[in-house]
């Protein structure tokens, strides 16, 4: 059975304000549901940007965004905003959880933000709180660190609470912007084990993005961003005429 798409790009063109030529040119990018996607490129390339496309935190100047059949660029900043809580579990690169809240407060907030993930995760577990616990558990997070302020935690525990804040309630999409960068080769391998075992239990397509190309042996579907983005297309035809 052949898969919906999770994500598709059409003609995609996004310049930045006070820049004259585009940071992203995408003819055509397709991901079915439920792929494991590795996204590679260096530092410039365009993955940020393309992130903040798929996500609706901007829209393209040209081409269509579509996530889970929605075409993103169609909607309002609100309705964007609401969509990607709804659907979309982000782990940032410096994953950006809240000092003055807990480990369990921390991975629970998406709940807070949407309806729809705070039912999921109710229907999982006894309750919400039960539901985070039980995720922290599965991804080796010690029992001890629930309680524990942020801040007290290591970058490799840290890194688990982010993981657990992007899958409760499960989401149709789960985006990973460069989560491994601080760890060593070890903890790589067994956070990216974690996070794919927890997708697959899920059905979540995982886009995984970093600079780092020998991570790809993890992943089913390789993308190089510098070989999709036409940028450097434009800036020839711009330069001959």
């Amino acid at each position: 059975m052949t898969m919906p798409l999770a994500i598709e790009l059409k003609q995609v063109s996004f310049t930045w304000p006070k820049q004259s030529t585009p940071t992203l040119v995408i003819e055509q990018l397709a991901i079915k549901s439920q792929q494991h996607v590795f996204i590679q490129g260096p530092s410039g390339c365009g993955k940020s940007t393309l992130l903040s496309l798929l996500t609706g935190i901007m829209t393209p100047q040209s081409g269509q965004v579509y996530i889970l059949d929605k075409q993103l660029n169609l909607l309002s900043q609100a309705e964007r905003d609401k969509f990607r809580a709804r659907h979309i579990g982000y782990i940032f690169q410096q994953f950006n959880l809240l000092p003055y809240l807990s480990v369990l407060e921390n991975v629970l907030l998406p709940c807070r933000f949407s309806r729809d993930r705070k039912a999921k995760a109710e229907q999982q577990s006894s309750s919400l709180e039960q539901q985070a616990k039980q995720l922290l558990t599965r991804l080796h997070l010690p029992t001890s660190c629930f309680e524990q302020p942020i801040n007290e935690l290591s970058i490799g525990q840290q890194q688990r609470v982010a993981a657990a804040r992007a899958l409760i309630g499960q989401p149709e999409i789960i985006i990973a912007d460069e989560p491994t960068s601080a760890l060593d080769q070890d903890n790589r391998q067994a956070f990216i084990e974690l996070l794919i075992e927890e997708a697959n239990q899920s059905g979540a397509t995982v886009i995984f993005v970093s600079h780092d190309s020998s991570l790809r042996r993890y992943f089913e579907v390789y993308v190089d961003l510098p070989a999709i983005n036409q940028i450097s297309l434009v800036n020839q035809q711009q330069e001959a005429n």
